[in-house]
């Protein structure tokens, strides 16, 4: 054949359905992260019918959000194993199980086993299957390109190394600070405009007004992050949605008309999907795209952690303090923390260690993970620059055995006999 002739291989992903995962992906997406926030409209409902307190009705949100994160790694290993079609089917008929089930719920605890864990846990099953299929699918539009890695490693299902990694520690904690704050105002936001006097359609409205916004966003800011001079700047772009998302919460601590409650989930809606849009492409930059799906899955374990505090916590703050102004501050805050954590640790902690000289025995000032995974690995014994002292070749840590030198004979000095020297 040819050279110019068309290689195998080429041509659209899965024969052209490849747009096709990608548009389901996108539903899926939609209702596993979405669904949890809309609970929120019948906290109302939930709290008169089981005599029940804002902590309470928001431990339902918390805890399938917590089993929706927290199923990340064991989605990430099963996705490994079998594939992200079969997890993603199975993930889904356990969160409609769960839904139905939670429709004979008749107390708080059947509700949490039901539309908390067992649907957290099925939509769980499909949140985490529908990030990583467009990056199989799609490995053309991913972070720069890498070799998959050869013999055991491939077998490898989940990667906890990837923890040792300095750009993944930073990342982790900013989801960590981040998730905190993030869900807490979408979660409270109808029961607190109902509260100002807003009536339930209009209020169960606000939400639908963030996930219009949401969707416009998500999609336009992946766009510009793609952007040549804006891709290696991912991670800039990430601290900055957080600032947005976390100063439109505390400046809006206060709204109580309408129309301000409607700017406010503008301006939410408009950050929130930005930081949707980015926070798995700062990850992907940051763990590239061999150890993209174990990190994945150890930073929605994370999540999950997070999320099951911060609701819970704030409700109970409501049930004691009788106001949310508090709620919005302290949301807020988090998320301000968290942008501002991530933007000073990699300017200045990550970037700083990058433009570092490299340490002797390393290319390109390879990551912590990367030398401690290359500790092991034999290589042949560098050949010493020039101007190297002989008693730095004899040191050096790599030198095999070899035989023994025979120390050289000093020169007799003149006019010294050669035998009685």
């Amino acid at each position: 054949m040819g050279t110019g002739g068309p290689r195998r291989g080429e041509g659209p992903p899965d024969g052209g359905w490849g747009w096709a995962v990608l548009g389901a992906c996108f539903v899926v997406t939609g209702f596993a992260y979405g669904f949890p926030k809309a609970v929120s409209v019948f906290f109302r409902a939930l709290m008169r019918d089981f005599g029940a307190g804002y902590s309470d009705a928001a431990w339902v949100s918390s805890i399938m959000l917590a089993m929706l994160y927290g199923t990340g790694p064991v989605s990430s290993v099963l996705v490994a194993r079998f594939g992200c079609r079969p997890v993603m089917l199975v993930g889904g008929l356990l969160a409609s199980a769960g839904m139905v089930l939670a429709s004979f719920a008749r107390r708080l605890l059947e509700l949490y086993l039901t539309a908390g864990v067992l649907t957290g846990e099925g939509r769980g099953g499909t949140g985490s299957p529908a990030a990583r299929a467009p990056v199989l699918r799609f490995p053309a539009r991913s972070c720069p390109p890498s070799a998959a890695p050869a013999g055991p490693a491939r077998r490898r299902l989940l990667d906890v190394a990837v923890c040792a990694d300095r750009a993944f520690a930073v990342y982790a904690v900013t989801k960590f600070l981040m998730a905190l704050g993030l869900f807490v105002p979408a979660i409270l936001l109808v029961n607190y405009a109902k509260d100002a006097g807003v009536p339930d359609a209009d209020a169960a409205f606000l939400l639908s007004i963030v996930g219009f916004v949401d969707i416009v966003a998500r999609p336009a800011c992946g766009a510009l992050a793609g952007l040549a001079r804006l891709r290696p700047h991912v991670a800039d772009l990430f601290s900055l949605a957080l600032l947005a998302n976390g100063l439109t919460d505390l400046s809006s601590a206060r709204a109580r008309s309408y129309g301000a409650l409607v700017a406010f989930c503008v301006a939410f809606g408009l950050s929130y999907g930005m930081v949707g849009a980015l926070q798995f492409e700062v990850l992907m930059a940051a763990v590239g795209a061999p150890r993209f799906p174990s990190a994945l899955g150890l930073v929605l374990l994370i999540e999950a952690v997070a999320v099951l505090i911060g609701p819970p916590s704030a409700g109970h703050l409501v049930d004691a303090l009788k106001s949310y102004e508090v709620i919005f501050y302290l949301a807020g805050s988090e998320v301000v923390l968290a942008g501002l954590f991530m933007a000073v640790a990699t300017n200045c902690c990550l970037r700083r260690a990058q433009d570092a000289p490299p340490r002797p025995g390393t290319e390109g000032g390879a990551s912590d993970s990367e030398d401690a995974e290359a500790e092991g690995d034999s290589e042949p014994l560098p050949t010493p620059e020039p101007g190297v002292p002989e008693a730095l070749e004899l040191l050096s840590p790599g030198a095999g055995p070899s035989e023994p030198e025979v120390e050289a004979e000093p020169e007799p000095e003149p006019g010294l006999d050669p035998e009685s020297v």
